[in-house]
């Protein structure tokens, strides 16, 4: 089968980091068009600073990244440097990068290679808040049913939030985004929290970037080290999730992963559970099913497929 062509939407962030890694180091399954940072574990001049940074990283700076959004629709903008340190990629002593950012805006390039390509035949696989899709289908609505398939992080069900007790942090970001994505149509796959944290790294998995002996393999372990250290003591287990490269293994190894086509609508008023993805996973509700949910996750054969990937770069 021909690679999927994708646009990756992103907030790096050291699990975006190594999600763009592993995309980059794909391609007999993935062809990344282009890249666009979004404001959201750090500003947007980090996270468009951060995603060239990656790119050099894995050698391949012809890669377009682009500058997205600056804050969300209708609320400030939230950070998450608690997690990922002041840069968004600490941990990873990592040279300014020297590849130029394309001058057109993200939301344009979605927007203008949506209307390009033969329709179906590009995903956007979304690694933080929704700002950018949700401004490109209300800008262009035209591009909406041209879309092949949303693969996004974020949200939960059973694991409730990481942000506040009710919300994920890509979707407390910007609720009113993910409003609008999840009610376009778009054939949608989620990697909620459910998902992620099974993806838990351990010294043994740290150690085995490490020692691919790369720079490549030691950047990723720097930057597991540096963010494990606020999930150990929030959570109480042995490592961190890596949430973001599992929507790249998503599409990868498909059959890594299970879960269930359920509805899912974004809460955006609540009090106390603004920014809550509400999944109808026991089919209660009897609104119509919008999006794959996925719970299940091979831990073991994602582990195996992310070092051997990261390896090759």
């Amino acid at each position: 089968m021909p690679p999927r062509r994708i646009i990756i939407d992103t907030d790096p962030g050291q699990d975006d980091a190594v999600a763009i890694l592993l995309a980059l180091a794909s391609p007999e399954e993935i062809e990344v068009l282009g890249i666009v940072a979004v404001a959201g574990n750090v500003p947007l001049p980090l996270t468009a600073r951060n995603a060239r940074v990656v790119c050099e990283l894995a050698g391949r700076p012809e890669v377009p990244v682009f500058a997205g959004c600056d804050r969300p629709l209708a609320q400030p903008l939230v950070t998450a440097e608690h997690v990922h340190g002041k840069t968004g990629l600490d941990g990873a002593d990592l040279p300014e990068p020297h590849m130029p950012l394309q001058a057109r805006h993200g939301v344009d390039f979605i927007i203008g290679t949506l209307r390009a390509e033969p329709s179906g035949t590009v995903s956007l696989c979304c690694l933080g808040p929704l700002t950018d899709i949700a401004t490109a289908f209300t800008r262009a609505p035209d591009i909406v049913p041209r879309v092949q398939e949303i693969v996004l992080m974020g949200g939960a069900y059973f694991e409730v939030g990481n942000i506040t007790p009710a919300a994920e942090f890509n979707i407390y970001v910007d609720p009113e985004a993910a409003d609008i994505v999840f009610r376009s149509g778009v054939p949608l796959t989620v990697v909620p929290l459910d998902l992620t944290h099974r993806a838990l790294t351990s010294a043994a998995r740290v150690q085995a970037f490490r020692d691919l002996g790369t720079p490549v393999g030691r950047a990723v372990a720097g930057w597991t080290d540096f963010f494990e250290r606020f999930d150990r003591e929030k959570y109480g287990s042995q490592g961190a999730p890596l949430h973001d490269p599992c929507a790249i293994a998503r599409l990868i190894a498909p059959g890594l992963f299970s879960g269930r086509f359920v509805n899912v609508v974004i809460e955006t008023r609540g009090d106390y559970t603004r920014g809550m993805t509400v999944a109808d996973w026991w089919r209660v509700s009897g609104r119509a099913p919008n999006a794959t949910f996925l719970r299940e996750l091979d831990a073991e054969g994602f582990f195996a497929l992310l070092t051997e990937r990261i390896g090759r770069l």
